[in-house]
C-alpha cells in the first residue's frame, strides 16, 4: 500500500486549483493510500467513521472533481457498479468473480489496434478481464 503525506496531497490539489477542504483531502488520501478501486458507498462508509459530517453528496462531488482534474478515473467493470481508480496511467483491470477483488495489470493500450476503427477518433481505451484470482483458485 502506497502512503502519501497529507501535505503532498494538499500541494497536488493546490497545483490543480482545487479549493482545499478537509473532506476533499481525506477522500483523495483514501483513494491514494488504499488503491482498492472503491465505490462511493465504500468511501462514504469508511470515512464517515472519522468524519461524521461527511455526506454522500460530498463524496460524489469530490470524486467528480478529481476525475475532471485527472487525479482519478472512473472504473465501470459491472454495469451497475461505478468504482474509482487513483491510478490514471494506462493499465488493465482483472475482477475476480469469486471474491470481487479488482487487480491492476500492465498492458500497452496503444499497441492494441483495430483496422475497422482506422478512421475513428478513440477517446478512451479500457481493458477488463474477469475470472478467478489465484487466491480463490486455491
Amino acid at each position: 500500500m502506497k502512503t502519501v503525506s497529507f501535505e503532498d496531497l494538499q500541494k497536488e490539489l493546490k497545483n490543480r486549483n482545487i479549493n482545499l477542504s478537509y473532506q476533499r483531502l481525506k477522500i483523495l488520501q483514501y483513494l491514494t493510500n488504499s488503491q482498492i478501486h472503491p465505490t462511493v458507498d465504500q468511501i462514504f462508509t469508511d470515512l464517515h467513521k472519522d468524519i461524521p459530517t461527511l455526506s454522500k453528496t460530498t463524496v460524489y462531488n469530490t470524486l467528480k472533481l478529481l476525475v475532471q482534474s485527472d487525479l482519478a478515473k472512473v472504473l465501470t467493470i459491472e454495469d451497475n457498479e461505478t468504482r474509482y481508480d487513483i491510478n490514471i496511467e494506462n493499465h488493465g483491470h482483472f475482477k475476480c468473480e469469486s471474491c470481487g477483488e479488482i487487480y491492476d495489470f500492465t498492458i500497452d493500450l496503444d499497441s492494441i489496434a483495430n483496422k475497422e476503427l482506422k478512421n475513428f477518433k478513440i477517446n478512451d481505451k479500457k481493458v477488463y478481464f474477469k475470472g478467478i484470482c489465484p487466491r480463490c483458485l486455491n
